[in-house]
């Protein structure tokens, strides 16, 4: 039995067709060829049975039948627009919420928000520390700012925007202790380390030749912190050595609240801007090229 609904693509010739009153017209509408509307229009015509059109002169003009057609078909997809127009217009007009780490917000994001409002006024931004440390998992969020190492989740969209890098930081007072030669000078006082970034530290003494279990002897006798936050407090308050990815402290170092006596090294990880696959990432895309151009300056 024949299915009673042809397909859609063969409607949406008809209906472009009618409306216009003209094939060429109605392939130029659709972006096809003229023979592409012909044969939808054609296998219309056999599927009803009936013809839709006929020649009139030089033109065509609709068959009673073909007029019975159109005065449903003209009103589904004229609705039909509507509703993906509607769609589109809440989706876009709707606040763009972007989710990062409560360091990453109040050290670098913060400082730049009305900047960020200015100049891109159409997101509507609205802004929210991240539920979680794992980016992308935060499903109300229509993107997700921050560090992480690849392989990146097959459920998410990644814009890379930087490489990281990070170093160690301590007070001035502090740092005159140190001999920027020799970085195993650093564990004659207290390490400042938070759960949130178990690998920084070795990475770090990896990178500086130091043995991993002086480290680790250092590590054990050190001050914890549940935030990345709190860890950057303490080092300007002179209660130890911290580790924090560069762009947090840049400030710091700036006004020399924060010293970096052996500079930075890099780390595998990348800063991104996250969204959740089928979404409508182009609108990420301002944003992450706004970032990349405050990331630069």
């Amino acid at each position: 039995m024949q299915n009673s609904m042809p397909p859609l693509s063969a409607l949406r010739a008809f209906e472009a067709t009618a409306r216009l009153g003209s094939v060429t017209a109605a392939a130029e509408e659709l972006s096809v060829t003229h023979g592409a509307v012909s044969r939808q229009l054609k296998s219309l015509d056999e599927h009803f049975g009936v013809a839709l059109f006929v020649k009139v002169g030089r033109g065509i003009a609709l068959t009673p039948h073909g007029e019975q057609l159109q005065s449903g078909v003209g009103e589904a997809f004229s609705r039909l627009k509507d509703s993906c127009a509607a769609l589109k217009r809440d989706v876009e007009e709707a606040p763009f919420t972007l989710a990062c780490p409560g360091s990453l917000l109040a050290r670098w994001l913060i400082p730049r928000l009305d900047r960020m409002h200015r100049e891109l006024p159409q997101l509507k931004l609205k802004v929210v520390v991240s539920e979680s440390e794992q980016p992308g998992k935060q499903t109300d969020a229509s993107a997700t700012l921050a560090f992480s190492e690849p392989p990146w989740p097959e459920d998410v969209e990644v814009i890379e925007l930087m490489t990281e890098e990070i170093c160690a930081v301590a007070s001035p007072q502090l740092t005159a202790q140190f001999d920027p030669a020799r970085p195993e000078t650093l564990f004659a006082n207290t390490l400042l380390l938070t759960a949130s970034r178990p690998q920084a530290w070795p990475q770090w003494a990896n990178a500086q030749g130091l043995e991993l279990a002086q480290l680790e002897k250092a590590l054990s006798k050190g001050q914890g912190f549940d935030h990345l936050y709190y860890l950057m407090e303490a080092a300007v308050a002179g209660l130890g050595v911290a580790i924090a990815p560069t762009l947090l402290v840049e400030d710091d170092l700036k006004s020399g609240r924060l010293i970096a006596p052996w500079g930075s090294i890099e780390t595998h990880a990348r800063l991104c801007l996250w969204s959740p696959k089928n979404t409508n990432s182009r609108r990420s895309e301002p944003l992450a090229e706004w970032l990349k151009r405050e990331l630069i300056t």
